[in-house]
């Protein structure tokens, strides 16, 4: 989607291990314990539904109050500022992206 010369966002995610660790808590757990540990394997498996790239534009818009869809501009801008390198092109489809996410 992007050119040679595009800075790319590339996320790391140490969730499949954090999540089996949960689950063998959770195996292992005392019933009073076992609630709380379902409702955080339910957190984990959420976050790997999302797109850590939607993710991380969702953050980093949310910390600065802005809504893509009434302020694109402010957004793009507010992703170059956070992404230092980020060219105009992948900073407009990134705010696009969360544009429709938001639409749905």
């Amino acid at each position: 989607m992007f050119g040679s010369k595009e800075t790319h966002l590339v996320a790391l995610s140490d969730l499949d291990e954090a999540r089996e660790a949960v689950r063998q808590a959770l195996a292992d757990a005392s019933d009073a314990d076992a609630p709380g540990l379902r409702v955080a394997l339910g957190i984990l498996d959420g976050f790997t539904a999302s797109d850590p790239r939607v993710r991380w534009v969702g953050k980093v818009l949310g910390e600065q109050g802005i809504n893509p869809r009434t302020h694109e501009v402010a957004a793009i801008k507010a992703l170059r500022d956070a992404l230092p390198g980020l060219s105009l092109v992948a900073a407009t489809a990134l705010a696009r992206e969360a544009k429709q996410s938001q639409a749905v």
